[in-house]
């Protein structure tokens, strides 16, 4: 196996970038990688992080069949199932044994699950050798892969047991550093509100990590707001109001476009511009903030704070 940066840097950007259910995609994968890896007890921590994290449910780790299919393998292999996997609905592993046979024999381009059919099918017969031997070549591969399709692996229910026996062992401190790596993005991108203060105290952080401390822009004041509405003709969400009664605006940063100050809040065809470039839209009915990026393409945030909360993890990321 590669490195844990070599998984680890691309697994921790697109924790703190992409959207919930890409995260959520990012630690399946990642805990089913370490499970394989004989590194059940690292597999389960960064479980634990990414519920107490997110407060989700465990099953969206296992949205997908296949993965859900990899984790009832691991388990059975395991012979017990930890408790943060208590609520995934129980398989018939026998269903589920020759649906990933099928799953196998499907015409793919893809050399992991050709070897972890290869693998599979020497397990299978009883030559641990030989199948040892395929393991191995599949672990060469993944190495040159940021995000290897264990998920094949892990399902093939003869290969699971040498899995969790330690075939694919990896050293203490790559398990440690690739888990520890993406608990500490989970507690980044998925940090208590209250942690970060109020507007006032949000806003500060961002002009720290912009290397501008102290230079909080002057509020809007409630005259100027009930101004602008009078001229937009509708009344500004809650969370918007708040932004603009703690700064005016915000300056561009190397990264992120100007945020508009109130007098210069503009129509657009599906909200208010309130950015400059254009590329940011306040959904004036739902408090939505529809940033548009020429590389991410389309993200629809849930608020004005969550586009600022984001900025700040992607400073924090890069100081």
């Amino acid at each position: 196996m590669t490195e844990a940066g070599g998984y680890a840097d691309d697994a921790v950007r697109k924790v703190l970038t992409a959207s919930d259910e890409g995260v959520d995609a990012v630690i399946s994968t990642a805990a089913l990688l370490l499970a394989c890896a004989g590194a059940s007890a690292e597999s389960d921590r960064l479980v634990r992080h990414w519920l107490a994290a997110t407060g989700r449910e465990a099953s969206r780790l296992a949205a997908e069949p296949l993965a859900a299919r990899a984790w009832a393998m691991l388990f059975a292999a395991r012979g017990e199932t930890p408790d943060w996997a208590a609520e995934l609905t129980p398989l018939d592993l026998d269903a589920e044994a020759e649906a990933h046979r099928a799953h196998l024999a499907k015409e793919s381009r893809d050399p992991l699950r050709a070897l972890a059919a290869e693998a599979q099918a020497a397990a299978e017969r009883g030559d641990v050798e030989a199948a040892t031997e395929a393991l191995g070549r599949w672990a060469g591969r993944a190495g040159e892969t940021k995000r290897p399709d264990v998920a094949t692996l892990a399902a093939c229910r003869d290969v699971a047991p040498l899995l969790v026996d330690g075939v694919l062992t990896v050293p203490q401190e790559w398990a440690r550093d690739y888990a520890g790596a993406l608990v500490a993005a989970l507690g980044v991108r998925y940090r208590p509100q209250r942690e970060r203060g109020g507007w006032r105290e949000l806003v500060a952080e961002i002009m720290r990590l912009r290397g501008e401390p102290g230079a909080l822009p002057p509020p809007a004041s409630p005259a100027a707001i009930a101004d602008v509405e009078r001229r937009l003709g509708r009344p500004l969400p809650a969370g918007y109001r708040e932004f603009l009664l703690t700064c005016d605006g915000l300056r561009a940063d190397v990264v992120f476009p100007r945020l508009l100050g109130v007098a210069e809040l503009a129509p657009a065809a599906e909200g208010i511009t309130i950015s400059e470039p254009e590329g940011i839209t306040l959904r004036p009915d739902t408090g939505e903030v529809v940033e548009w990026d020429p590389v991410f393409g389309v993200t629809v945030h849930p608020g004005i704070r969550a586009l600022l909360e984001e900025h700040l993890r992607l400073l924090e990321a890069s100081a």
